[in-house]
């Protein structure tokens, strides 16, 4: 149960997971460092993959040795997150093809958005080079 709730939740069509701000995560002044939030949008992608049932190890290790790659991203930086605070990052799926998967992410902080991303994904094999995304993991995306 616990590492279920490490992992957030499937929420809507889409994931939800919560992240304290630390120390290590903030600049000298308690503000959280701009490319910690890259940190913060992958943890909340991993785990969207890992409540839906997607073992990324299995999938590198298997006969194909498909990985999912960050392609291409877009940040808008709203406001700034501190020290302790609770930060809620969600995922969404927006568009899928054969190898890219479009991803919406927010980060909020007491209802206050942070961050908007727009995260493409492709799965590449061992080579680098892109693959198209195993079919019985692009149904997991209801799209």
């Amino acid at each position: 149960m616990l590492k279920e709730a490490l992992a957030g939740e499937l929420v809507g069509n889409g994931h939800r997971l919560l992240q304290r701000v630390y120390y290590e995560d903030t600049d000298f002044s308690g503000v959280v460092y701009h490319a910690r939030y890259l940190n913060f949008l992958e943890r909340g992608r991993t785990d969207y993959l890992r409540c839906l049932g997607v073992n990324q190890s299995a999938l590198a290790d298997g006969q194909d040795g498909l990985a999912f790659v960050v392609y291409h991203m877009d940040i808008a930086f709203r406001a700034a997150a501190r020290m302790d605070d609770i930060l809620e990052i969600t995922t969404e799926p927006e568009r899928l093809t054969g190898v890219r998967l479009v991803l919406k992410q927010k980060i909020a902080c007491n209802d206050k958005q942070l961050i908007a991303a727009t995260v493409t994904v492709a799965t590449v094999d061992r080579q680098g080079r892109l693959s198209r995304m195993p079919k019985e993991t692009a149904q997991l995306f209801c799209l």
